[in-house]
Formats: structure tokens, sequence, C-alpha cells
């Protein structure tokens, strides 16, 4: 399997294996894969990849920018991540995961954040922090990963396209 950046061939499949993988999850609204359209058609996507196996698009992880208390401060948001949901439990989420990171690391930003279960996204180094808020989300589920020195303090917004697809 290789983790790679998405291309246009790739957009259909993309789209079904985010509908797919979040098709029966509680918490979903079943838009997901409107979400990624919208981050792509607005320009916001900074790091979208996926996980080619063979010529066979079976995962998905975008990442785009946020605001904090207004203000861009090279900070991302993780979301959605969507693997088909016959490859999950096999290792292509946490690849696509750290092959995102990785990414944004090279991109020099100041950090990433991430609405998710803890007990997954702890491994990656996660954690909750007071400091940043998001309106709505239960704090221990809203985590953060520094890359940078600075760790900013307030509200986090995310781009406009997360409120048009709900």
């Amino acid at each position: 399997m290789m983790i790679r950046q998405e291309r246009e061939e790739d957009f259909a499949a993309i789209g079904r294996i985010v509908a797919e993988a979040f098709e029966h999850l509680s918490y979903s609204n079943q838009r997901e894969q409107f979400l990624v359209d919208a981050l792509r058609s607005a320009g916001a996507l900074t790091v979208a990849l996926v996980a080619d196996d063979d010529g066979e698009i079976v995962g998905h992880i975008a990442f785009s920018p946020v605001w904090i208390d207004g203000r861009f401060q090279d900070w991302y948001g993780l979301g959605p991540v969507a693997v088909r949901p016959d490859r999950q439990g096999a290792g292509v989420g946490q690849a696509l995961v750290r092959a995102g990171l990785a990414r944004l690391v090279n991109l020099h930003a100041g950090g990433c954040i991430v609405l998710g279960a803890p007990a997954y996204y702890s491994r990656f180094g996660f954690a909750a922090h007071p400091r940043l808020r998001f309106a709505g989300a239960p704090p221990e589920h809203f985590m953060a990963l520094k890359f940078g020195n600075a760790f900013p303090s307030g509200i986090v917004t995310y781009h406009s396209a997360f409120s048009q697809v709900t």
C-alpha cells in the first residue's frame, strides 16, 4: 500500500469511500463526502492523501486550515479520515494520519487539531488542551498536537465549508 497525494481521477472513489466509512456511524450526518468536495472546491485542502493499494483507493484523509480567535496561525484541522469498511482495523487509517501529520510538519505548520475519539488519536500525540476550545464539542474529544514552539489559545473555527454541508 502506498500513501500519496489525491488526484482528480481519485475523486469518485474518494466520495464512495468517505460515504461508506461514515454510513453507519451514529455521530455522523452522512454528509462527510460532500464536505471533502466542498473543501476541495474552496481550495482549502492543504493536505489530501489517499491510501492506494495496487491502484485501488482504500482510504482518504483531509487536512484544512483552522482559525484560532479569528486568526490563521498555521494550524490545521484533521478530518475527515475514511477507510473502506472492509479495510478498517488493518492500519490504513494510522498510515494516513501519520503521513498527513508528516506533511504538515514539512509545511512548517504550528499544529493540528482533531475532533474525535481520544483512544484513537492519542496514539499520534493528540491530547485535550484547555487553551483551545471548540463550541459544542466535549472537551475531551477536541484535541491538539503542537509542532512548533507556540501553543495558541482561543476558540477554534473550521473552514466555512464545514458549516455549509451540515
